[in-house]
C-alpha cells in the first residue's frame, strides 16, 4: 500500500514566547518536526508534505531535501491547513497520515497499527486516540455500545456525562487519500471560531456511509502537543526515558538513566557502560565494551570498541579501539586517536592524528599535527601551530620521545626515533634517531639570591 504523510507545521506558537519557530524547538537534540518526519521516513512514505506558515523559510531550511512543502498563508484551521496539500497530493493513491509538527512523541508502532487496521477493516479513516487520567481541554471520543466510533466532541461542547470520558482524540489520523480531499471540499467554517476543522472530515465520512475506525494507543504520551516551554520540558523527559530504555534493552548498561542524556540519533554498542552525568549528542557512535563517563560530553564523534572516556569533552572526534581519554581532556574537531592511544588529564587535541600506542598523558596541547605510533609526549609539551595569521603542521615520527615542557614551533618535523630533550624549543627539523637540545646552558651564581632580594625590596 502506498503511504503519504502530511505534517501540519504552520502555527505561530505564541505560547512558546520565543524567537525560534515552535516546531524547530529541539527535543533530545532534534527539532520537533524532525522527529515527526523521521517516523514517516521509517514508514517508507512515498511522499511527505509539510504545511508551513509562520517561519516557513526556517522550517524549509531545517527539512531541506527531505520533504515537499505547501504554504498556508492564513491560518484558518486544521482542515484548511490539510487542504493546502491538495495540489501536491489530491490525486495520489493509497493512505495519508495527518500529523502535527509539535507532536514529537508519536511512535512508528502506532502508525503501523493504524495502517494495519485500515487494510483489515477497509476503512476510509482511522483515528488515533488515547486514554488520559486528566483529559482537560481535549476532544472526547464518543462510541456506541458495540465500541464503534460515533463522534468526536470538543470539551467546550461536552455534556457533563461526556466530560467524564477519558478517551481523547489525539488529532492524528490515517485517511484514504482521495476520500480525505473529497471530504475536505465539504468542510465549512460555520462555527464559533470561523475555522475549517479537520475533525469535521470524520463526520462527513461517516454520514456518507464510510467506515471510520479507532486505534487507541497504549502510550498516551504520543498525543502530547508541545505548546509552551513546560510541555517542551515534559516531552524532553519522556523521550529521554524512551531513548535510554531502548539502549538498555539493546544491551547497554546505563547506571543512572535519570542522570544520562542521550540524543535521538546516537548509536551505542552492546556491553558498553554509561556512567552518570554523560551527555551523548548528535551523530555520535559508541562501539561495544566501552566505558563512557562519568561526566563525558560527546558530540558528533566516533568511539570505537573498548575505549574509555572519563570527565572529558569530545566534538567531531574519533577515538580508536582500547584508547583512553581523560579525565578532563578536550578533543576538538579533527582529533583522531589510534588504537590504545592515551590522552590524559588537561590535554587538548585539535585537528591532529595520533598513531597507535602513542601517549599524551597530561597538560599538553597538540594541534594541527600528525603524530606517529609509539610516541610519548611529556607533560607540558605543545605544538605551537599558530603564528597569528596561519596554522602550521607539526609532524612527529614513530617511536619519537618529546620531553616535558617542549615547544614544537610549526612547521617542523621530528624524525622517527628522535629524542627531544625536556625544556627545548624546537624551530628546526630533527632527523631520525637524533637528539635535539634547544635551551640555554644553565648559569649558577652562588650567593646572588640574597642580593637580588635586597635589590627588589628597595
Amino acid at each position: 500500500m502506498r503511504i503519504n504523510g502530511i505534517v501540519l507545521a504552520a502555527g505561530q506558537g505564541k505560547r512558546m514566547k520565543s524567537k525560534l519557530y515552535k516546531v524547530l524547538h529541539p527535543v533530545c537534540g532534534k527539532p520537533m518536526v524532525g522527529h515527526v518526519v523521521d517516523v514517516l521516513d521509517r514508514l517508507d512514505c512515498e511522499r511527505r508534505v509539510v504545511v508551513v506558515g509562520h517561519g516557513a523559510e526556517k522550517v524549509q531550511e531545517a527539512l531541506s531535501g527531505r520533504t515537499e512543502f505547501a504554504l498556508q498563508e492564513q491560518q484558518l484551521g486544521t482542515g484548511h491547513a490539510v487542504l493546502q496539500a491538495k495540489e501536491l497530493l489530491g490525486e495520489a493513491e493509497g493512505m495519508t497520515f495527518v500529523l502535527y509538527g509539535d507532536t514529537p512523541l508519536i511512535r512508528e508502532e502506532s502508525l503501523r497499527e493504524m495502517i494495519g487496521m485500515a487494510e483489515r477493516e477497509g476503512t476510509a479513516a482511522v483515528v488515533l486516540t488515547a486514554e488520559m487520567e486528566n483529559p482537560f481541554g481535549l476532544g472526547r471520543i464518543l462510541r456506541d455500545e458495540a465500541g464503534a466510533l460515533i463522534g468526536i466532541v470538543e470539551e467546550k461542547d461536552c455534556t457533563p456525562e461526556q466530560a467524564q470520558i477519558r478517551e481523547i482524540n489525539t488529532g492524528i489520523y490515517c485517511f484514504e487519500n482521495r476520500k480525505l480531499f473529497a471530504a475536505l471540499g465539504k468542510v465549512t467554517n460555520q462555527n464559533a471560531q470561523g475555522e475549517y476543522y479537520l475533525t469535521d472530515v470524520i463526520s462527513i465520512l461517516r454520514e456518507s456511509g464510510e467506515k471510520v475506525a479507532v486505534y487507541r494507543t497504549p502510550d498516551w504520551t504520543e498525543g502530547i502537543g508541545v505548546n509552551d516551554r513546560a510541555a517542551l520540558s515534559e516531552a524532553e523527559a519522556i523521550m529521554k526515558a524512551r531513548i535510554n530504555r531502548k539502549h538498555m534493552l539493546n544491551g547497554v548498561s546505563i547506571q543512572d538513566p535519570a542522570a544520562t542524556y542521550i540524543e535521538a540519533d546516537v548509536v551505542i554498542g552492546a556491553d558498553t557502560r554509561i556512567l552518570p552525568g554523560t551527555v551523548l549528542r548528535g551523530k555520535t557512535e559508541i562501539g561495544e565494551d566501552c566505558l563512557i563517563g562519568p561526566n563525558a560530553d560527546i558530540q558528533d564523534s566516533t568511539v570505537q570498541d573498548g575505549a574509555e572516556i572519563k570527565h572529558s569533552v569530545l566534538t567531531e572526534a574519533i577515538v580508536g579501539r582500547l584508547a583512553t581519554v581523560g579525565p578532563f581532556a578536550y578533543l576538538r574537531p579533527g582529533a583522531k586517536l589510534g588504537e590504545k592511544v592515551k590522552v590524559g588529564d588537561f590535554v587538548e587535541i585539535k585537528n591532529a592524528t595520533l598513531g597507535d600506542n602513542s601517549k599524551v598523558s597530561h597538560l599538553s596541547y597538540v594541534g594541527d599535527a600528525v603524530v606517529g605510533q609509539n610516541v610519548n609526549m611529556g607533560c607540558g609539551s605543545i605544538t605551537v601551530n599558530y603564528d597569528g595569521f596561519n596554522k602550521h603542521l607539526t609532524e612527529i615520527g614513530d617511536d619519537a620521545f618529546v620531553g616535558s615542557n617542549v615547544n614544537l614551533i610549526a612547521p617542523v618535523k621530528i624524525g622517527k626515533g628522535a629524542f627531544v630533550v625536556a625544556g627545548s624549543t624546537i624551530t628546526k627539523d630533527v632527523e631520525d634517531d637524533a637528539i635535539a637540545i634547544a635551551r640555554e646552558r644553565q648559569v649558577t651564581k652562588p650567593g646572588y639570591a640574597s642580593k637580588l632580594r635586597a635589590r627588589l625590596k628597595k
